[in-house]
């Protein structure tokens, strides 16, 4: 290969990334270089992001049935089908960026691909638990309980994770760079679409913006401070020295945002099912994962007021 061609496909690769910034080291290392093999093979063949996706979900869902069975073999099948969906998931927004194929349903199904992984993955435990475990078969509705409650503050940690990283990439790259939104423009976007003539459009936009709102009302000073910025720079035009010293205070928080994504937690599952004692996991996100979640929230919001503060006194 030509140094030139070898320049190319390294510009190509990282040009796949979304950012240095908010990449994890596991990814780097395994899922984006495969992300991007599978990427360029769809590419050549034709198939969207979308397709992908949903590819990625049947993997998901047959990795979840896997961890019903207490036999090791069926157990490592299904940690290698988990693997494969998540590079399957790298590979959609790899090839999104490739081919510039953004859509807002994408975006949506991408969210829900893992959410349909974990909810499959928490009723195989669930059952194996209540079939296998003296304790939980003498008390079949606790383990459905903890995984309900474990279900619900998952769904939180993917979603804060996932907003931190949209508001640092806002900075880092501005607003193409970013998916942040408002709840604000899409209840706009709602308020012209009609239930008769755009069912399928109007219902997906309803449970995206109730899930932004979800954000932002975890997010209070993040939202003073967005309406402080739209309104000293409503062309969206913020100081660059602003972006630096936002980015450089938020980049710390990059590395729990990972934590509360896909590999650690995975590590955490398949860990658990090594010790034939799946319930564990669910241990693991109810205090550790928990703990990391309120920590970044907290340290989050701090900056952001910090930075109100900074600017109602005119530093910027």
């Amino acid at each position: 290969m030509s140094e030139r061609k070898h320049d190319a496909e390294v510009s190509d690769y990282r040009a796949s990334l979304k950012s240095m910034d908010t990449e994890e080291g596991i990814d780097l290392a395994f899922y984006r270089p495969i992300g991007y093999a599978w990427a360029r093979l769809a590419k050549r063949l034709g198939v969207t992001p979308n397709v992908i996706t949903v590819a990625s979900i049947f993997l998901g869902i047959g990795a979840g049935v896997a961890f019903y069975y207490p036999v090791m073999w069926i157990n490592v099948l299904g940690m290698l089908l988990l693997v494969w969906a998540n590079s399957f998931d790298s590979a959609d927004g790899q090839l999104a960026r490739m081919t510039h194929q953004y859509s807002r349903i994408g975006r949506i199904l991408d969210g829900l691909s893992g959410d349909v992984w974990f909810a499959t993955i928490y009723v195989a435990i669930c059952l194996r638990e209540n079939c296998t475990s003296e304790f939980f078969m003498a008390r079949p509705w606790l383990i459905w309980v903890v995984a309900v409650v474990t279900g619900i503050c998952h769904a939180k940690q993917a979603a804060m994770a996932d907003y931190y990283r949209q508001f640092h990439l806002y900075f880092l790259k501005g607003e193409e760079g970013s998916e942040l939104e408002s709840s604000a423009g899409l209840r706009s976007q709602l308020a012209a679409l009609s239930w008769k003539h755009n069912f399928w459009k109007k219902l997906t936009l309803t449970v995206y913006t109730n899930y932004t709102v979800s954000q932002e009302q975890s997010t209070r000073g993040m939202q003073g401070l967005r309406a402080l910025l739209q309104k000293r720079f409503p062309s969206g035009r913020i100081p660059q020295s602003f972006r630096d010293a936002f980015r450089a205070k938020s980049l710390p928080l990059m590395k729990y945002t990972n934590i509360l994504s896909f590999n650690w937690r995975t590590i955490a599952l398949f860990a658990s099912l090594f010790l034939q004692m799946p319930w564990l996991y669910f241990a693991f996100e109810l205090t550790v994962l928990n703990g990391l979640l309120v920590m970044m929230v907290v340290r989050h919001e701090r900056i952001c007021r910090n930075f109100t503060r900074q600017l109602e006194d005119g530093k910027y």
